[in-house]
């Protein structure tokens, strides 16, 4: 099939949509650099990676802030030895602050004409709330961690978007699940039979950043380094 025959996109939000590694990166700047911290950028999103992935499979029915309060703890232990819960209470409510890519909101106006939009996230409701006014439309559902009790890359997440497209009258040979972490998505939606697309917002840059290392058959059906050369290559596929 081309990504011009599915009927539904199902997205990961942090990373695919928003710029997560920004909005992480940009708060832990801050409190290395008050903490005398000499780490690089890619030096903290791995470690941030690293204790997100361990502490949401040690604690699934965890809500997202919390999981960013455990990993900022934990981060200050590695680094400083020491346990600053304010700084951590403020990371685990940082995602409404975390940027919207320049290329989504366009993009996803685009889309919006041709499938039906639906976000597949890591996170919790609220959460997804703040960073949904940033996304400039409205999805066609929303299944998130606090919805299922586990994190992706759990099957289960991934049973609960293809219920819910089912819902929407969109079977699971129509779903193209879109996004840009390998681990969390692009295995585990090929493990649950779905098509997948990896937008490899990481393409210019080594290493796999903010998440975990990707592990087993990871080959996506398609691949973009964008949300705009999605939409571009959607555009040259329905020309005419």
């Amino acid at each position: 099939m081309k990504i011009s025959d599915y009927k539904a996109l199902t997205f990961d939000c942090y990373g695919t949509l928003i710029d997560w590694e920004t909005g992480i990166a940009d708060e832990l700047r801050i409190w290395a650099f008050e903490n005398g911290i000499e780490a690089s950028r890619d030096e903290m999103l791995e470690a941030f990676g690293a204790q997100e992935y361990r502490i949401e499979q040690a604690d699934p029915a965890l809500l997202y802030p919390e999981v960013l309060k455990a990993v900022h703890l934990a981060l200050q232990a590695d680094y400083l030895g020491a346990a600053d819960e304010v700084a951590a209470t403020e990371f685990g409510r940082s995602v409404p602050r975390w940027p919207a890519f320049p290329d989504t909101a366009d993009a996803l106006r685009y889309l919006k004409n041709h499938y039906k939009l639906v976000i597949l996230s890591n996170v919790d409701r609220v959460s997804f709330a703040a960073s949904n006014k940033r996304l400039g439309v409205h999805f066609d559902a929303v299944v998130t961690a606090q919805d299922v009790g586990s994190y992706k890359p759990d099957p289960r997440n991934f049973d609960a978007v293809i219920a819910a497209c089912a819902v929407l009258g969109v079977e699971k040979d129509e779903i193209l699940h879109t996004a840009q972490s390998v681990t969390h998505d692009i295995v585990p939606g090929r493990a649950a039979g779905l098509a997948t697309c990896w937008i490899d917002r990481r393409h210019d840059r080594p290493g796999w950043g903010a998440t975990k290392p990707p592990e087993g058959e990871n080959k996506p059906d398609f691949t973009c380094n964008s949300m705009y050369d999605f939409t571009e290559f959607h555009r040259q596929l329905t020309a005419g």
